[in-house]
């Protein structure tokens, strides 16, 4: 079968179909995933493109082409500008081994190429944690191949030229292999430019596995404001404050106001009930005068006439006397009046008793 193989591809060569370029023998774990690249030349970019499975040509069936719907397992799509179609399987078997990625021809034999898949229950022997990885112009990118098989490793470009360690270049691209991590040799790309987008292969012994780099724009970052646009942002945000802050103290002041009114209220008839409650007492007192004798017959009289004078409101929690005494000297009739055994004087004496003491204003 080996032998077969070789015969188909030394008269492929010879008769001039070589216009196909893909990778020759992936690892992949079953039930996974893989992405497989198929460069062509400029002459067939609208011509239609397919993936043909089988061990040999001329009995291999086409599974998706570029001209019909894809299939659940398979998928196809084409990039003119860079004159490379990629094929997408989905849960690979066993049985997915052998395939060509071809071009049909009219009035021709279709041009093709021959790859395996290396379906395994296991760790694949060569792998990539992911098979795209974007950078930017200018910066740098790092793809680790984890490696279980023998034989050389190095980093190529799918149809160009290959680097193996410790560096060189692709495309004005610096590459640099480290393989210092056992089973594993770390590929640095660094000086990115637009040119260095494309499909790539980490390659052990016999084993490839195939990488996209996409090269972008740096992007660009947000300037910082001027001072301009900070006042304007400042003052839009003391506005925002101030009014809120306005409203709350007009709300509190007109609440206080409020309080301040009805306690003042409540005063005023608490004055008025108190004052309407309020009564009087009055005392009177008998006062009994001696008739004097021839000695003392000479002597002034006193009268004392004592008043109990209301108080103000300011004066309720006080009791105030008022006396107005007058003083008359009795005349000789009245010393000599036989009758006068006894003089008596009334004396009115008025008590407010105040029984609210919160009559301090009025």
């Amino acid at each position: 079968m080996a032998v077969h193989l070789l015969f188909l591809l030394l008269l492929t060569r010879l008769t001039g179909v070589h216009s196909v370029t893909t990778v020759s023998k992936v690892s992949v774990k079953a039930g996974a995933s893989v992405i497989i690249p198929c460069l062509y030349d400029k002459q067939y970019i609208n011509h239609v493109k397919g993936l043909c499975k089988g061990y040999y040509w001329d009995f291999c069936s086409y599974v998706v082409q570029t001209n019909r719907r894809n299939s659940g397992q398979f998928s196809i799509s084409d990039d003119k500008s860079r004159r490379i179609f990629t094929v997408t399987f989905k849960d690979l078997t066993a049985e997915d081994t052998d395939y060509w990625c071809a071009v049909e021809v009219d009035r021709g034999s279709d041009v093709r190429e021959y790859f395996q898949l290396s379906v395994t229950k296991g760790t694949p022997s060569l792998y990539v944690d992911h098979q795209t990885i974007t950078g930017f112009i200018g910066g740098k990118i790092t793809i680790s191949c984890h490696y279980r098989n023998s034989g050389e490793t190095k980093w190529c470009r799918l149809g160009r030229s290959c680097v193996t360690s410790p560096s060189g270049s692709i495309d004005e691209t610096t590459v640099t292999i480290n393989a210092s991590v056992p089973d594993v040799f770390n590929v640095t790309m660094s000086g990115l430019s637009a040119q260095s987008s494309g499909w790539y292969l980490c390659v052990s012994g016999d084993l490839q596995m195939p990488v996209h780099v996409t090269v972008d724009k740096q992007p660009t970052t947000n300037a910082p404001p001027t001072t301009t646009q900070r006042n304007k942002s400042v003052s839009v945000d003391l506005k925002r404050f101030i009014i809120p802050l306005g409203l709350l103290i007009f709300m509190v002041m007109v609440t206080l106001f409020i309080l301040f009114m009805l306690k003042r209220h409540k005063q005023s008839k608490d004055e008025s009930s108190a004052t309407a409650t309020a009564k009087e007492e009055v005392t009177y007192s008998v006062v009994k005068k001696k008739r004097k004798t021839p000695a003392q017959a000479q002597e002034d009289v006193t009268y004392s006439d004592v008043k109990h004078k209301r108080k103000t409101p300011a004066q309720a929690h006080e009791e105030v006397t008022y006396s107005n005494v007058k003083h008359k000297r009795k005349t000789p009739d009245e010393r000599s009046d036989a009758k006068s055994d006894v003089d008596v004087t009334y004396s009115s004496v008025v008590i407010v008793e105040q029984q609210t003491k919160g009559l301090s204003k009025r």
